[in-house]
């Protein structure tokens, strides 16, 4: 088992002590010897000569998958080279895989998911049961940030990553002046079926987005929270959808909010 804390990448400890198992786990059983801090520092120090690309001292995703075995390898890279078009799309792949509503997708659900995933890329691809409970048990390891043995919301979106946050650009932080042509495009952006709505799973995506504006870790209880929030101060027609004279309301106070200077 590695000793990934779920936040994406590791360091410090975390990376000593997954170089201890690397080491053990490619070394002759009768040469599995305790390394001695001198020989872990030289061997940290090759290991990240190879394998850390962005000179940061940390070995991100994409840099561990060079060097695990070669099916984990392939679902790392394949979260990293095949983002999702918005959060509208992991909305709909979340609704899909959290089969009990439970507001998490449990092992047997990542499993699932997993499958789907290895079939989706490689049609061919025949995985035993043993294999697939090995790589759940992996990708719980490097996501699972909180250790309770699920993925919440947040987590799940470091796993399916979608190609770009909109919401994050500066004009919706107060750096510089949102004009009708933005807000037009982030309406056009969530209004999937062009019915001149954001509802349902296109509501979902936009909360998940705004969310991802004020806090880092998060779950379905608080994009629930936010919904109400949000409904009850800028759905002004009580229908349950967000219409473009709406959102240009919500997103023009959102713009005037004050913001980390991170």
């Amino acid at each position: 088992m590695l000793p990934f804390s779920g936040n994406g990448f590791i360091e410090g400890r975390e990376l000593d002590n997954f170089l201890r198992e690397f080491v053990a786990s490619v070394s002759a059983s009768d040469c599995r010897e305790l390394l001695s801090e001198s020989a872990l520092a030289s061997v940290k120090e090759a290991f990240m000569d190879a394998f850390d690309e962005n000179d940061d001292d940390k070995i991100e995703i994409s840099e561990l998958a060079q060097i695990l075995p070669t099916e984990e390898n392939f679902l790392l890279l394949f979260h990293h080279s095949n983002p999702l078009e918005s959060s509208v799309e992991f909305m709909k792949t979340w609704r899909e895989f959290d089969k009990d509503c439970s507001g998490y997708i449990e092992a047997d659900e990542l499993k699932e998911f997993l499958v789907h995933l290895l079939k989706d890329a490689k049609k061919d691809a025949q995985v035993s049961e043993e294999k697939l409970i090995e790589y759940t048990a992996t990708i719980l390891q490097l996501f699972d940030r909180n250790k309770d043995g699920k993925l919440q919301l947040s987590e799940m979106a470091k796993l399916i990553q979608v190609k770009e946050n909109y919401l994050c650009r500066p004009i919706f932080r107060g750096v510089t002046k949102i004009t009708e042509e933005d807000i037009e495009k982030v309406f056009k952006l969530y209004d999937k079926d062009r019915n001149g709505s954001i509802e349902n799973e296109e509501l979902n995506g936009f909360l998940k987005d705004l969310m991802e504006l004020v806090q880092e870790d998060y779950d379905n209880d608080d994009i629930g929270f936010m919904k109400n929030a949000i409904m009850d101060k800028w759905d002004l027609n009580r229908d349950g959808k967000i219409n473009l004279a709406e959102l240009t309301m919500l997103l023009l106070q959102q713009s005037t909010l004050p913001t980390d200077a991170n």
